[in-house]
């Protein structure tokens, strides 16, 4: 038997990406985060965050704000729909949910680039707004994103839209419930996603893996703000926690609907990106992995105009084409 590789310093980030965090001074954005600080980083990432106007001067969509039905008990969840300008009929549909550890951002966060990919696909967008904790800890989040992908379901159709041609996308702590949602909705049978596009998601609350250790202290989320996180997400339940809140955590990912992963060589997310990839092969799954060399959290995000970057959007829109031909 071969002895395991001792793990080692990280993976060099791509010299592109490097150059381009050192150029905006944000090399460790997000390193670090400790329970006392989500006050300050969430206040940091809503100063970057476009308005609702600086969204909608898109010409390529009409977009509106809406307020659906909640989770039973639960408030009503706002969602932000854009619709390819013309509203013709029959349009797939990228159900999106936004990054930020589960503890920041809003539906707006990260928009932008999703709508570059709704334009070249001719999609609907439908972006949630959920609940953020440490105030509302799981299953908040994860109910309020079930409530509105029951609602993209059922009336989506109104504005063109085809409810079966559902894609559930989603980067990070959007990928924790896009993942999230797909397990869900196999078990629940009340709607049936097309896809799931799991961008370097946040699936996993044990912070074990290798690369996590890598990461520590590198690059632009690493194992102190993971845990942090995952802290703030599961609350009482963070030494016995659902598996519905952690999806490397379910007990089987047989019967999912066809899924597009991928994460960077350089990020914590790395090895729990590529197991769950794994399971789903192992369960006879359909599933298509991409590890991006030198890559860190949120590359394409960060630096957009990087050769990983433009390989990254091209691979992820090709993917969502084939599964939708």
């Amino acid at each position: 038997m071969p002895t395991a590789e001792p793990i080692s310093s990280a993976p060099e980030f791509d010299p592109e990406l490097q150059a381009g965090l050192d150029a905006m001074g944000v090399r460790t954005l997000s390193v670090g985060v400790t329970p006392d600080a989500v006050a300050a980083s969430r206040a940091a990432v809503a100063a970057g965050i476009p308005s609702f106007d600086e969204i909608a001067a898109d010409p390529r969509f009409e977009f509106s704000e809406r307020t659906v039905p909640g989770p039973p008990g639960g408030p009503d969840v706002g969602v932000l729909l854009a619709v390819p300008t013309g509203r013709p009929s029959g349009r797939p549909v990228l159900f999106t949910a936004h990054g930020g550890g589960l503890i920041m951002g809003n539906n707006r966060f990260g928009l932008p680039e999703v709508l570059d990919l709704a334009a070249d696909l001719g999609a609907i967008t439908v972006s949630v707004e959920y609940r953020l904790a440490p105030e509302h800890p799981f299953p908040a989040a994860h109910d309020d994103a079930y409530a509105a992908l029951l609602w993209t379901a059922r009336h989506i159709a109104d504005v063109g839209g085809d409810p079966g041609a559902i894609v559930l996308h989603g980067g990070s702590a959007g990928g924790n419930l896009a993942a999230g949602l797909a397990l869900r909705a196999r078990d629940s049978g009340e709607v049936r996603p097309r896809g799931q596009v799991l961008l370097y998601p946040m699936l996993d609350d044990r912070d074990e893996s290798p690369s996590h250790r890598q990461m520590r202290g590198l690059g632009v989320w690493d194992e102190v703000s993971n845990r942090t996180a995952w802290d703030c997400v599961l609350g009482a339940l963070r030494d016995d926690p659902p598996e519905r809140a952690a999806p490397a955590r379910a007990r089987t990912v047989a019967g999912l609907p066809p899924a597009y992963l991928e994460a960077g060589s350089a990020e914590t997310f790395r090895d729990e990106t590529v197991a769950y990839a794994q399971r789903m092969w192992n369960s006879g799954g359909d599933a298509e992995l991409h590890v991006w060399p030198g890559a860190f959290h949120g590359f394409d995000l960060f630096v957009p105009g990087s050769t990983a970057a433009r390989r990254a959007r091209a691979t992820r829109r090709d993917w969502i084409n084939r599964l939708l031909s």
